[in-house]
């Protein structure tokens, strides 16, 4: 998730003081490693992409003399997460000028072999990890404060004296994240493949939990409520870091916007701060995530003081509705789903609400809100009869989405994981979609685990897996350390910002094939 221009009007921030004092106790203990780059490479074109075209251990271009012009590219063996140091020495005269060095940083080849000049997309080109240094001082060790996402690293020697040349005598990156693998229970009866596909999203997941759970740790390294949803569900069953959930529920719930909507992300550093982007069903999803924790935790006390916000998710939901019931479609729709181009989102978001409000019922009725449930049922019924009345076409088989009716798997999957209809029926809406090839395709791994879920929770495991392997799988024989923002099998240079350079490619809503093998027992 990312660049989305959604800003409310008028925004202001809502500090609940008590809230933000009970997330900032739960401010996770870090874990640190120390890693060496295992190569030295070089990057080439292979085609059309980016790929290492040579390598040869690391230890071989250490202490190796560098003029001006000069680089050389390292590779750590895998994604690393963490903060670089670098000791620098000369070969030559003693230094008498200061060396002027470029630092690359890449998740993937591409990152490395494309000029960040060329870059001309939507969001900041902030995010492209390079970075410009004079040492004056040689010998000496450079620590860079800050913190990286990357598997690659190039040096290039901007200019130094003819005096001396520039030497490379160490490197080390210390890693973090806030994820304790030792919590993690080791996977009994599994194949090969499934075993990779659940260590890949170990790690995607470990990388993202950090002071909070990120989105992404190189891009957009925020706390984004669709994506701490995911995270969260992946957690309970391998990190177990509950207290770190708690932190994130806490966060929103005390950094509200106008009107005490829950935003769609925050942001931690400097300052605690609500985002003034506001997305529907981003913010619904506080309910979800909210009724996740308690199933998992039976913290009550939390799930009292966080109950109210919830609710009023829901009412200021329920204020787009028209009425008959239902979600109002507008040039000002402010909902997320899925980055396929012109998807209509109103289906979606219908179901989402009702997906939502059944969520909320749980959560009263075990509150004994009686009041609060009575009212909660009476919106289900109206919301879900809209769906079917406005929305469903019979003759397709399929919900149709808009003034132009349009077909798409999201709309489908979000309905089928709303059950508003049978397992039976769910069964033929992904039958029809699949036969229907006008429908807006998914293209995000954020929309594919709602895929897999609708899969699952119509009993279809075996579906689920393949699935997974199809997509998830596709990424790893690809090459993929972590689990991408976005992946299009047919289109692998997809990016939604104007360059696949500035995509995420260790990214949290990606994570969750742990999530269904280890919650389903997929083998």
């Amino acid at each position: 998730m990312s660049s989305i221009s959604n800003s409310i009007k008028d925004f202001r921030m809502e500090v609940n003081d008590r809230f933000v004092e009970i997330a900032n106790a739960c401010s996770p203990e870090f874990y640190h490693d120390t890693v060496e780059p295992v190569y030295s490479v070089d990057i080439g074109r292979t085609g059309d992409d980016w790929t290492v075209v040579k390598r040869e251990k690391a230890d071989t271009v250490l202490s190796a003399p560098l003029k001006e012009g000069d680089s050389v590219c390292f590779d750590f063996g895998n994604h690393q997460v963490g903060y670089v140091t670098i000791g620098l020495g000369f070969k030559g005269s003693p230094p008498d000028a200061p060396a002027f060095i470029k630092i690359k940083f890449g998740e993937l080849p591409c990152e490395i072999g494309e000029k960040k000049e060329d870059y001309h997309g939507s969001i900041g080109a902030g995010w492209i990890q390079e970075e410009f240094f004079h040492i004056d001082e040689i010998p000496s060790v450079l620590s860079l404060n800050r913190r990286y996402a990357f598997r690659y690293m190039e040096i290039c020697v901007l200019n130094v004296s003819p005096k001396y040349a520039l030497t490379i005598e160490s490197i080390t990156c210390e890693t973090v994240t806030s994820a304790d693998y030792t919590q993690v229970e080791p996977l009994q009866g599994v194949s090969e493949r499934v075993r990779k596909l659940d260590s890949v999203s170990l790690k995607t997941m470990a990388e993202c939990m950090q002071d909070v759970f990120e989105d992404g740790p190189k891009r957009d390294r925020r706390l984004w409520i669709g994506d701490l949803r995911l995270q969260a569900l992946t957690n309970y069953e391998t990190f177990h870091n509950n207290t770190l959930a708690k932190r994130c529920l806490y966060l929103f719930a005390g950094l509200k916007q106008n009107e005490g909507r829950v935003g769609a992300c925050l942001f931690t550093k400097p300052n605690l701060q609500v985002d003034d982007t506001a997305l529907f069903d981003y913010s619904l999803f506080f309910v979800s995530c909210l009724k996740d924790y308690y199933e998992h935790t039976g913290d009550r006390e939390t799930l009292v003081d966080l109950w109210d916000t919830a609710y009023r998710q829901i009412e200021l939901s329920a204020m787009r509705l028209d009425a008959f019931g239902l979600v109002q479609d507008s040039d000002d729709w402010w909902c997320f789903l899925d980055w396929a181009d012109g998807l209509n989102k109103q289906a979606g978001a219908q179901a989402i609400l009702i997906y939502s409000i059944k969520q909320a019922i749980v959560l009263a009725e075990e509150l004994k809100d009686d009041a609060r449930a009575g009212q909660l049922k009476q919106l289900l019924e109206r919301v879900t009869k809209a769906a079917i009345d406005s929305l469903w076409d019979k003759e397709k088989g399929l919900f149709v989405s808009g003034a132009n009716r349009q077909v798409s798997w999201a709309s489908q999957i979000w309905m089928i994981i709303a059950q508003v209809f049978d397992c039976e029926t769910n069964i033929r809406i992904l039958e029809n979609c699949t036969a229907d090839k006008d429908a807006i395709p998914m293209v995000t791994p954020y929309m594919y685990h709602h895929y897999v879920e609708a899969l699952i929770c119509n009993g279809m495991k075996d579906a689920a897996l393949e699935a997974i392997d199809g997509y998830w799988g596709q990424m790893i024989d690809d090459g993929a350390d972590c689990y991408f923002e976005l992946y299009d099998p047919q289109n692998k240079y997809v990016s939604p910002y104007g360059s696949r350079i500035i995509n995420s490619y260790c990214h949290a809503w990606s994570g969750t094939p742990a999530y269904f093998i280890r919650k389903y027992g997929l083998k």
